[in-house]
């Protein structure tokens, strides 16, 4: 899943889970959830891209990913407080912080976390893979906002 996708899902648990010690923990576990789904990210065809282009995409990914759950905590969810939503999101993206040292520089250290990942990483070309995270997004938002 992207970092935009992860994102907007700490998001949510942000604004429905106000006790740390709760959202903390579900967040990071989203990220597992969240990459089970089928879904499009950066490093989709990696092998066909060069990393430079692999490194924009991903910067524009995560700068979209904030703005988007920034845009949403002001627009529908404002008594969300700022700060515990970033918490959140970097905790509900955190797998892929860890593993981007190893999958950009190859910073040895950081492997273990990649082929952690692998494991659940269940990745669909686009525009399906694109189209497949956007509905379960929505509907993820949506749902928040009902309940």
């Amino acid at each position: 899943m992207t970092a935009t996708g992860h994102a907007i899902i700490g998001t949510v648990i942000a604004t429905k889970i106000g006790n740390p010690a709760l959202a903390i923990p579900l967040a990071f576990i989203s990220h597992i959830i969240g990459d089970l789904f089928p879904h499009w990210d950066e490093g989709t065809n990696g092998k066909t891209k060069s990393k430079e282009r692999i490194i924009k995409e991903a910067l524009i990914d995560v700068i979209l990913g904030f703005a988007l759950s920034y845009l949403l905590i002001f627009l529908l969810f404002p008594q969300t407080n700022i700060l515990y939503a970033f918490l959140i999101i970097v905790t509900s993206q955190l797998l892929d912080w860890l593993t981007a040292p190893w999958y950009f520089f190859g910073i040895k250290p950081f492997k273990v976390f990649y082929k952690f990942q692998k494991m659940f990483d269940n990745r669909m070309p686009a525009p399906w893979g694109i189209i497949n995270q956007v509905a379960i997004l929505a509907l993820l938002v949506l749902l928040a906002k009902i309940f």
